[in-house]
């Protein structure tokens, strides 16, 4: 375990964002992880990837809504990355209110991409090393 905390991006809720109920519509939970997810990856070095033609790819995703989010609240959005054995990877975010309060939590599957090949690498935490991306901002579990 760790004592560091998970990458965090800062978000308001949009009024547009609403639905018919008044609360932030259930697609929109999605776009904030992945607002999270590319924040995460731009900050831990990501164009060096784009030089070895790499790229992340989104394979599957689950969320969990716990409490609703309305026009105006303002968001933490946290992303962690964790690795493991094979072409895949999952990242989790993590919709905080201010007070801490869990709206929501998102688990991905996520795969790094030859963008030429068109196919999943092996091993994408050892190619994001040899990239030279920055894994403890990837990862908590990385000392």
């Amino acid at each position: 375990m760790t004592d560091r905390e998970p990458f965090r991006t800062r978000i308001k809720v949009r009024h547009y964002e609403l639905d018919s109920l008044g609360h932030l519509n259930h697609a929109v939970y999605h776009s904030y992880g992945e607002v999270s997810r590319i924040e995460l990856f731009e900050s831990a070095g990501d164009s060096r990837l784009r030089e070895e033609n790499l790229a992340p790819v989104l394979l599957e995703s689950h969320i969990v809504y716990r409490r609703e989010l309305r026009g105006g609240d303002t968001v933490d959005v946290t992303c962690d990355a964790r690795f493991g054995d094979g072409k895949v990877f999952w990242m989790t975010s993590r919709i905080l209110k201010l007070d801490g309060t869990l709206s929501a939590e998102i688990t991905c599957t996520v795969g790094l991409m030859d963008l030429a090949a068109r196919r999943l690498v092996d091993d994408p935490r050892g190619r994001f090393e040899r990239a030279g991306l920055n894994l403890k901002v990837l990862s908590t579990g990385e000392q």
